[in-house]
């Protein structure tokens, strides 16, 4: 039985189970120097996220928007490979789910055989409670077997939310992921916890880092369709297409966001053959000012050797050279309160077929 089916004991759960985890965290409110510096949410919205159906249906609420970039791109358009191996993703991270009315509602639904997993109300990413439990904790108060203290009536009548764990749904579901397994808790309004995996501006910037979709790289070549031996074959990229790529992500109601940029800096070029030369020798080909990569080929350029480019040194007879191109996304991010940084460059591949033909020569 998978993992999380299997932690999904519903209303089998005996009080216990709540020792795995604390239900008092610390916070930070919007404002201070502390984690994030997150201003305050605004006065015409509550600071949470739920909308009614957020605490029975389980997942995440950050919203996320490709808000530039990324022209051209269309179908063929795919994630950066960040070129740090060890750089991930966050696995997990908290988000508000319910008011104390949302909350007291799931539980009526549970009474009425309308919860999630056959009548349970989702305390952490992988654990359900029934009603007795929820009862027994969110509304009558007691005190679980750990010594974690519960709240009366839902806590209806005090300014705050209920906040619950949420599992990345763009990585695996590893134990990394479940280590946002606190159970259902409350926080004041207008304050963020200040725990392990709270959604501070740098964790939604990894979020939205992995949702970066950037252009195929097909670069342009010169000769276009067959290269002859020995004669350079100009490469370049046009600015228009290969601009920064500008991801926005956002945790509705609590002011917290970060926006994530990824911005070409450099082209590395593979002929696909150890018989060739690179313009330049390394094959790194860096960015022009005006943003473009190398140089347009121009009528009586043929003989002189291109910025970025390939010399082919045989003919392919047939069976074309899969000349790789390689471009690297320089990936930076900025957020609520000020804050902002970096991250991994990422690259993405692309290969092109090229023909290469001798140089017919004529005898007189």
């Amino acid at each position: 039985m998978p993992l999380r089916k299997a932690a999904r004991l519903g209303a089998l759960l005996t009080a216990s189970a709540a020792a795995l985890v604390a239900l008092s965290p610390s916070a930070y409110a919007w404002g201070e120097d502390d984690p994030g510096k997150q201003p305050a949410p605004p006065a015409n919205k509550p600071a949470g996220g739920a909308s009614g159906n957020t605490l029975m249906a389980g997942g995440t609420s950050v919203t996320v928007e490709q808000v530039s970039g990324g022209k051209g791109g269309g179908s063929s358009a795919k994630p950066v490979t960040p070129v740090d191996p060890n750089w991930k993703p966050p696995s997990c991270w908290y988000e508000p789910v319910a008011t104390p009315e949302e909350l007291k509602a799931g539980v009526e639904k549970v009474k009425n055989g309308e919860g999630r997993d056959a009548g349970t109300v989702p305390v952490t990413p992988s654990l359900g409670w029934g009603e007795e439990l929820m009862v027994d904790h969110y509304e009558k108060g007691k005190t679980q077997s750990d010594g974690a203290k519960g709240y009366k009536n839902y806590n209806i009548g005090k300014k705050g939310m209920f906040w619950r764990g949420v599992m990345n749904p763009d990585v695996e579901d590893t134990f990394e992921a479940r280590d946002c397994e606190q159970l259902l808790f409350w926080q004041n309004a207008n304050s963020v916890p200040d725990i392990p995996n709270s959604p501070r501006p740098k964790v939604l910037a990894g979020y939205a880092y992995n949702k970066i979709k950037v252009p195929d790289t097909k670069v342009e070549l010169k000769p276009e369709a067959t290269s002859k031996v020995n004669m350079p074959t100009w490469v370049w990229l046009d600015k228009g297409k290969f601009e920064d790529v500008k991801v926005r992500a956002e945790l509705p109601g609590t002011g917290l966001w970060a926006e994530t940029t990824a911005k070409p800096v450099a082209l590395h070029l593979e002929p696909g053959t150890g018989d060739a030369t690179t313009f330049p020798a390394s094959g790194d080909c860096k960015i022009n000012e005006d943003g473009s990569i190398g140089t347009p080929y121009t009528k009586g350029s043929s003989k002189q050797d291109p910025p970025c480019g390939i010399a082919y040194l045989r003919a392919t007879d047939g069976t074309p050279f899969r000349m790789k191109a390689s471009l690297t996304w320089e990936i930076s991010w900025e957020g609520s309160g000020g804050t902002g940084g970096d991250l991994p460059n990422g690259t993405f591949d692309g290969t092109q077929a090229v023909e290469v033909e001798e140089v017919q020569s004529v005898n007189r």
